[in-house]
């Protein structure tokens, strides 16, 4: 099953369209099937007085509110047109999430993608994720900060909604940017499949690549991940995402970890066959064997290659006449 990989663009834009469609090209050279962008209008929903997140403290202007700060990186409704566009151009699917009701109603009208995802900090927004969830799409369901609980609650809300639970996918999420390697408890994730009876997938906010990869080998059937052009421009989700090469060598990994996960069924893959005979052993005369002689523990052993008879039917053999002559090392017949 092939892993439906996305690259989590965000707001690495900074609100420069040009910045933006370098980050489409990027996520398509890439190898990535979609490219997601952020969807929202400031005002809706951040209050004037909420305060930053610790990791926005130290990555943007300090005595600026959230709410102004992210007013600086939405997106407008011709922007929508111009990246959609610019996806097509590339080859590369365009994906957003959407945070507000008009939102929502916006991208169903400009891009519908059949999919649709709720963030982290809209878990627990009931009239978000009924209008959200209405019809029945694909739900990606990041799960940030929740337990067990919440994510329950949360799929209730989706299927009464109209969104079945076999199109709802739970994305395992620790909403720390940069995530500790000791915080991301990706048995987690496993655990949630179990739990719900839902597909799995992984949104992941480390440094690197390489615990997506391990959550493909895991299970998951999405993956989400922040990247930009580059760690050090300014910005609330820079530091913790990945460079283009970086994000390259991550699809990579996860299409290498789909081709070796197979199909479960342990045999002989077509690659090794052709080391079977010169691995594997098979009796031979340990020192000359005249013809009418007694086959023993003393006349016989085992070695490459493994052509003759197996050394599995050594109790058949011991105890049997030799049909002819054997010298040292030949292949025992019978």
């Amino acid at each position: 099953m092939k892993t439906l990989i996305i690259a989590e663009a965000g707001v690495n834009h900074n609100g420069d369209m040009a910045l933006a469609k370098q980050l489409i090209a990027a996520a398509a050279d890439a190898g990535a099937d979609l490219v997601k962008f952020q969807t929202f209008i400031a005002a809706n929903i951040v209050s004037g007085s909420a305060p930053k997140a610790e990791y926005q403290k130290g990555t943007t202007d300090p005595h600026e509110s959230q709410q102004d700060m992210i007013r600086k990186l939405e997106l407008t409704r011709e922007n929508h047109f111009e990246l959609i566009a610019e996806c097509e151009r590339h080859g590369i699917g365009f994906f957003s999430t959407a945070f507000d009701k008009d939102s929502i109603d916006l991208l169903e009208e400009l891009a519908d993608s059949g999919i649709v995802k709720v963030p982290s900090g809209e878990l627990t927004n009931l009239p978000y994720l009924r209008y959200l969830t209405r019809h029945s799409k694909q739900v990606l369901l990041s799960t940030g900060m929740a337990n067990l609980g919440e994510i329950e609650a949360a799929i209730n809300v989706v299927e009464q909604a109209g969104t079945p639970r076999d199109k709802i996918t739970v994305l395992h999420c620790t909403t720390e940017y940069p995530t500790p390697m000791e915080d991301v408890n990706l048995r987690a994730m496993v655990n949630m499949g179990k739990a719900f009876g839902v597909s799995v997938g992984y949104s992941d906010h480390t440094p690197g690549i390489e615990v997506p990869i391990a959550a493909v080998a895991l299970g998951a059937t999405v993956i989400e991940k922040h990247f930009t052009l580059d760690r050090s421009l300014p910005g609330p989700d820079h530091r913790a995402s990945l460079e283009p090469d970086e994000l390259k060598a991550m699809v990579q990994g996860i299409r290498n970890i789909e081709r070796a996960l197979g199909d479960g069924i342990k045999r002989p893959s077509p690659s090794e066959l052709k080391n079977k005979p010169v691995a594997r052993k098979s009796l031979v005369a340990a020192r000359p064997i005249k013809a009418g002689e007694v086959f023993s523990e003393d006349n016989l052993m085992a070695k490459r290659p493994g052509t003759g008879i197996s050394p599995m039917q050594w109790d058949e053999v011991i105890g049997r006449t030799a049909p002819r002559d054997f010298s040292e090392d030949e292949l025992i017949e019978l």
